[in-house]
């Protein structure tokens, strides 16, 4: 335990703490590349009030780009390669809200970077294209949020396209990812004959019409009640049609329960054309009123309670260059407990040292604003100059390490060289930022002086050279490089030492000064742990 910091600021009274924690909602979204996440996540802040046109991912014929993705890389490509952070107010029936979206990267190559954003969220929305189903990259986001029970919603959408059966889609969700589907609508027809989605909860017909203003929904009308005679009179044939299919949906499908979907263990499921932006109001509505509000973090000595009085927080990420023409990194941190004010001095914990925080932001993709106050559930951006590190945890005055932030054995190796070899300084500097903020993992061979990178994705060196060249101006070629896999060490320090004496030239430093053995195969790896049985070879590093 620390030594608490004498705060100057009072603590507000529980009642108003809890109030403000309460209406925290945090979550993700997650989905397999070109699902509709970016677009949904657009259609979402424009429901919030945080964006006056929805649809700028349908606009770039008019030079526009999605909110969320505002790395000039991304820009190009079309793709999420960070995770962007977004905060708006949402009212509805149940109350008034804050929420924290958390848009993930889409692309498979940055995994790494998406599951440590899955550690600062409370729930998560899936994603699901009803054309292609349950894909590659849905099944091990899927994965990482069962390994934390977050709770998931999901969302199957494009219902505007000719897609899949519903049941189809269902069965496969359940088979596939081994989680029960709870149906919440049920679409209407689909493609062409897409008329709308019925709500299983309130037994209302919501109709689609496309050529209605998508801004306002999409939505022709609503109809209550399944058995009544205008929707025989609006949908014709497909009336009795949904009647049928209701009818089998209540019968075969699972009813929701909330425990279940808060333990992880059922997802509640929503249909709908995010491009249209129909069903996506339902979708936040549900999210608000279903998902749960802050939860408690574990560290290495006790869980905390987000209606702690005392501020904590721990730093999931960070970003370099935000802004370019600042040259600045960003620290983003979920506030675990208590209330953030502006000026606080805190205990950065891994460096012991108390700082002031007076310039403090919250996010809405590039644009920033300066906070005066966060509370748990909420997410703060803490200007670094190169002080902070993934993992650091911030108190007022504890000494805590939240677990849970690991960091994985790359898959992909390159040797970093330059075309001009009087750009080292710079190239040492950018590769060590971006290395802080997770792009990539750097290593230093002790038998060389060699910069090796390592990644989780091809597409990592690209982004890397892509950023070297843009926001440090070094040209950087990555050469192949004969390492095949990589594994932290643990042991004795002596046990280390014999390994360095006999096969030192596959030994490396991470950007943590801790050793890594480069394996330039699978069978070297297999022989090397063999030989040295007191060694532990870790595929994955926790960082604290």
């Amino acid at each position: 335990m620390g030594a608490f910091i004498t705060s100057p600021f009072r603590f507000l009274p529980v009642s108003t703490l809890q109030q403000e924690i309460r209406r925290r909602r945090t979550f993700a979204i997650i989905a397999h590349p070109d699902a509709g996440k970016t677009t949904l996540t657009e259609k979402l802040l424009w429901f919030g009030g945080a964006i006056q046109m929805a649809g700028a991912v349908r606009a770039r014929k008019a030079n526009r780009h999605a909110t969320s993705d505002w790395m000039e890389m991304e820009k190009q490509r079309g793709i999420s390669v960070t995770s962007s952070v977004m905060q708006f107010p949402y009212r509805n029936e149940g109350g008034d809200y804050i929420v924290n979206l958390l848009d993930t990267p889409g692309h498979e190559d940055f995994s790494e970077d998406t599951y440590r954003t899955l550690t600062a969220v409370d729930s998560a929305v899936m994603v699901i294209d009803s054309v292609n189903g349950v894909e590659a990259q849905t099944i091990k986001l899927l994965n990482v949020c069962r390994l934390r029970s977050t709770p998931i919603l999901t969302f199957i959408n494009k219902l505007d396209r000719e897609g899949r059966a519903p049941i189809e889609l269902l069965d496969e969700i359940e088979s596939v990812l081994q989680i029960q589907c709870a149906p919440m609508t049920w679409p209407i027809g689909m493609g062409k004959s897409f008329k709308g989605v019925y709500h299983l909860v309130n037994d209302t017909v919501q109709l689609f019409d496309p050529n209605a203003d998508s801004e306002k929904g999409a939505t022709a009308g609503l109809i209550q009640g399944l058995d009544n005679p205008e929707l025989d009179r609006v949908l014709g044939s497909q009336a009795e049609e949904l009647r049928i299919d209701i009818e089998l949906v209540r019968g075969a499908s699972h009813t929701f329960d909330k425990e279940a979907f808060l333990a992880g263990k059922q997802c509640p499921v929503y249909f709908g054309s995010a491009v249209n932006n129909f069903g996506v109001q339902s979708l936040l509505d549900a999210l608000v009123d279903q998902s749960p509000e802050p939860l408690a973090r574990p560290t290495e000595t006790r869980e905390v309670k987000p209606m702690e009085e005392k501020f904590t927080g721990f730093v999931f990420k960070i970003q370099a260059n935000m802004d370019p023409k600042h040259r600045d990194r960003i620290a983003f941190v979920r506030v675990c407990s208590g209330r953030f004010e502006r000026g606080m001095k805190l205990l950065q914990v891994s460096t012991g040292k108390t700082v002031a925080i007076n310039n403090a932001i919250t996010f809405m993709a590039q644009d920033r604003n300066t906070t005066e106050e966060a509370f748990a559930g909420d997410i703060i951006g803490v200007p670094n100059h190169g002080t902070i590190r993934l993992g650091d945890a911030f108190t007022e005055g504890e000494t805590l390490k939240f677990t849970g932030i690991p960091s994985f054995a790359p898959e992909f190796f390159r040797r970093a060289r330059l075309n001009n070899p009087l750009r080292l300084k710079q190239l040492q500097k950018g590769l060590q930022q971006l290395a802080e903020e997770g792009a990539t993992q750097m290593f230093r061979p002790l038998a060389s002086n060699d910069l090796v990178l390592g990644a989780v994705g091809i597409l990592q060196f690209d982004v890397v050279a892509h950023r070297l060249e843009h926001e440090y101006g070094v040209d950087a070629i990555f050469e192949p490089h004969e390492c095949s896999t990589a594994r932290w060490l643990r042991g004795k320090q002596e046990d280390i030492d014999k390994l360095i004496d006999k096969a030192g030239h596959n030994v490396a430093l991470d950007g943590a000064g801790d050793y890594v053995y480069l394996a330039p195969s699978q069978v070297n790896l297999r022989l090397t742990q063999e030989r040295f049985p007191d060694i532990q070879f870790m595929e994955t590093r926790e960082i604290v």
